[in-house]
């Protein structure tokens, strides 16, 4: 795990998810039950522990199998574990 605790961690994973091109966004769950929760206030859609796990809503049209892969292989590199990916939610394209 990078240095400078879970806050930096979560942060760091983030922007690195919502760099995917295809990723819509992070995702809490159905029932907003996933996140990191920090002092004062919350990462959502990334869990960091022995497997993290990060939720996304990824854009229509995009390929799903390569986005949660491209996901996984960035948030794995960043961490240095393995890393379970969920797509929650498949969110109209944004046109250009």
């Amino acid at each position: 795990m990078p240095a400078g605790g879970d806050g930096a961690t979560a942060d760091l994973v983030a922007a690195a998810v919502l760099s995917v091109p295809g990723v819509s966004g992070l995702h809490g769950g159905a029932f907003g039950e996933v996140g990191t929760y920090l002092p004062g206030r919350r990462v959502s859609g990334i869990r960091l522990g022995a497997t993290s796990q990060v939720h996304v809503t990824v854009a229509m049209g995009s390929d799903v199998l390569a986005v949660a892969g491209q996901v996984r292989d960035t948030v794995s590199t960043l961490l240095g574990g393995p890393v379970e990916v969920v797509v929650e939610d498949v969110t109209p394209a944004v046109p250009h």
